[in-house]
């Protein structure tokens, strides 16, 4: 597991250094490594949500 290293910088708005954090870690992928630690999935399904999240991104770099 890889270990991530996410700073949040808190100056007056907590609400704000908390959306920060969630896109932070989102961008990170802490929670999908967290997902995956926790529940167990074949080699099957993990190659094909590789693939799914390959088409996706790419369908989305070929939009924007």
């Amino acid at each position: 597991m890889k270990r991530s290293n996410v700073q949040v910088h808190v100056n007056d708005n907590p609400e704000k250094a908390l959306r920060q954090l969630k896109k932070k870690i989102e961008r990170e992928g802490v929670s999908r490594d967290m997902k995956r630690i926790v529940y167990f999935e074949p080699e099957t399904q993990k190659k094909r949500k590789r693939l799914m999240r390959a088409i996706k991104l790419n369908v989305m770099k070929n939009l924007g």
